[in-house]
């Protein structure tokens, strides 16, 4: 719903404008947390349909719509650039509106300066999208508040950096191993669907005796040939039973991410990119003076495995009652003997900031040094299957050899 409102801001000044909300009453309530006394409040004519530009894109709904990593780098690297340079905050938008070629951003960026011109912080603006994180917002918000806008463009530029390059060495870790099992299947496919069969017909033609071995795998090569389509289905069954399991149950979700963490090779790469999120987004964030119970909570909510999220929750709520972060640390295995030693080191000098620094930089040249043992180990490891698989169906296709061999040799005695 959509709502006109007449309010008066800190400054004693009128402004006048449009929001989105559930009620008259919400929308009075997110004028009052971006420092608004409202006056008057009224439903928008035709409110029930998008009349803004604002509000209508080929995508959907723009305050709902989410922004690409790459965008926001460049946001704030060109942000943190011009005002560095003297360029006010209206001023750097409107060049970012004139010079951004994206429909769906423009309009973002657009509303965002209107609310500028209205009166309202940056990151009061921002809030009202979600593709804006959580994590953005505050160090903006600290910006704001210390006077330092620039740095924490630059500081917001760094987190989103760091967090492209995390997961693209996450995805090239992944992709290499997948391949190789797709290929791996898409030889199985090959050899028993398409070559075993005519091996099959020129044996039975000559009545030679198979061996177990041929005839499980042209078994096998029967049921793909005759029953793929069933096949597909129980497959697709399974992959559509483990979708909604992960997307509805969260005790499943909990014990999937747990599992993540055991798997050989695979493990390693996920608890440490974890943590190397946490450590950069906490570090970044005390760094801003944002206070150390609202810093974890943004770094926990940034950390996608869920398990590791939860057990950054439990040192939260230890946190919370006056535990010291090393010490709630202490009680979880999943977190490092010396990942909790650096933090005690931090607390007690009072550069925790720092430490957490060292250990987001360390956690992340782990995860690069686990990416690769993983490449290293799939390549034997994947050659060595796919030799078994061609080995054993080029071996069952040769031992039937042996049996014609006897059968034309008995027909030549008699």
């Amino acid at each position: 719903m959509k709502y006109k409102y007449v309010a008066m801001n800190a400054r004693n000044q009128k402004k006048e404008g449009a929001i989105e909300a559930e009620t008259q009453s919400q929308a009075i309530s997110i004028l009052r947390e971006k420092g608004l006394v409202v006056q008057d409040i009224t439903e928008a004519a035709g409110s029930d349909t998008p009349t803004s530009i604002w509000q209508m894109d080929v995508g959907g709904d723009i305050h709902t719509k989410k922004i690409k990593k790459k965008k926001l780098l460049l946001l704030f690297n060109q942000l943190g650039m011009m005002m560095k340079a003297g360029i006010n905050l209206s001023m750097s938008m409107q060049i970012m509106i004139d010079s951004e070629k994206d429909v769906a951003m423009q309009k973002i960026l657009k509303e965002i300066n209107e609310n500028l011109y209205n009166g309202f912080t940056l990151s009061q603006a921002m809030k009202n999208f979600e593709g804006f994180p959580g994590v953005y917002i505050s160090i903006i918000e600290a910006g704001e508040a210390n006077g330092r806008l620039d740095s924490a463009f630059q500081q917001c530029a760094l987190i989103c950096k760091k967090d492209i390059a995390l997961s693209g060495k996450l995805r090239s870790a992944f992709t290499y191993p997948i391949f190789l099992i797709v290929l791996v299947i898409a030889l199985v496919i090959i050899l028993c669907g398409f070559v075993l069969p005519t091996f099959k017909d020129t044996y039975g033609s000559m009545g030679a005796e198979l061996p177990g071995l041929t005839l499980a795998l042209m078994g096998f090569s029967d049921v793909l040939i005759g029953y793929w389509w069933l096949l597909l289905i129980i497959f697709a069954g399974i992959g559509a039973g483990f979708y909604t399991l992960k997307k509805n149950s969260e005790e499943f979700q909990m014990k999937f991410a747990q599992f993540q963490l055991k798997i050989p090779l695979i493990g390693p790469i996920v608890r440490q990119s974890s943590l190397a999120r946490f450590c950069r987004i906490m570090s970044t964030l005390t760094d801003a003076g944002i206070p150390i119970h609202k810093a974890m909570a943004l770094a926990r909510d940034a950390v996608p495995n869920i398990y590791v999220k939860q057990e950054i929750q439990y040192v939260l709520e230890d946190v919370q009652i006056g535990v010291t972060i090393h010490e709630a640390m202490a009680k979880h295995t999943v977190f490092d003997a010396i990942l909790v030693s650096m933090i005690r080191v931090g607390e007690e000098s009072g550069m925790l900031g720092d430490s957490l620094f060292k250990m987001a930089e360390l956690f992340e040249e782990q995860s690069d040094e686990s990416t690769q043992k993983l490449t290293d180990a799939m390549t034997p490891i994947m050659t060595v299957v796919i030799g078994v698989v061609v080995g054993t169906v080029v071996v069952a296709m040769i031992l039937p050899m042996f049996g014609i061999y006897d059968v034309v040799g008995a027909s030549t005695q008699t």
